[in-house]
């Protein structure tokens, strides 16, 4: 191989490294994106088992091939209306990181669109305001054709610690996240 060929392949691999793969979904009208990593599978809404005394955004489990998986509707947990179920309306199976293990946590949305490469140059930062859901929640606002998606930072929506730490509070019936609807 040449000194041109071996060139080529380190730009190729370099370009390949800076494309990253989002899976595009909708909800409550607007695109988001969050990257295909931490996705384990994407399946049709249904049989969930209400979990009582949660909060509002925690619409229960689902049995997923004999594991309990929560299902979290992510309109809620961003403060806005609950998600209404529709025939397009799909749960994500996302693997979640809490300290060294992980856990299933399913992602309620109005529809999935596609999954898009979206180079890092491509990509800003979150805005420091203007944004309807939580700064923390925001990876970045990736530019596709011609419009801003929302990249979540799937491990901050999700966090087992929080949501665990906001279930226990709206159960003591001490404080009441001011983000979130109150249950």
């Amino acid at each position: 191989m040449n000194t041109k060929n071996q060139l080529s392949a380190v730009v190729k691999m370099t370009a390949e490294q800076d494309q990253q793969q989002y899976l595009t979904f909708m909800l409550g009208g607007e695109t988001y994106a969050m990257g295909i990593l931490a996705i384990k599978e994407i399946i049709e809404y249904g049989n969930l088992t209400e979990v009582p005394r949660m909060p509002q955004f925690i619409r229960g489990v689902i049995n997923l091939r004999g594991a309990v998986v929560p299902v979290i509707d992510l309109s809620s947990r961003f403060g806005k209306m609950v998600t209404n179920v529709t025939r397009r309306t799909c749960i994500v199976i996302i693997e979640v990181a809490t300290g060294n293990e992980t856990q299933d946590v399913g992602v309620m949305v109005d529809a999935v669109n596609a999954v898009l490469e979206i180079p890092s140059h491509e990509i800003e930062p979150p805005p420091s305001f203007g944004a309807n859901i939580r700064a923390d929640f925001i990876d970045g606002m990736g530019k596709v054709n011609g419009k801003f998606v929302i990249i979540l930072n799937i491990q901050h929506v999700l966090s087992v610690d929080e949501i665990a730490t906001i279930s226990s509070i709206e159960q003591s019936g001490l404080v009441s996240d001011p983000a979130l609807p109150s249950a």
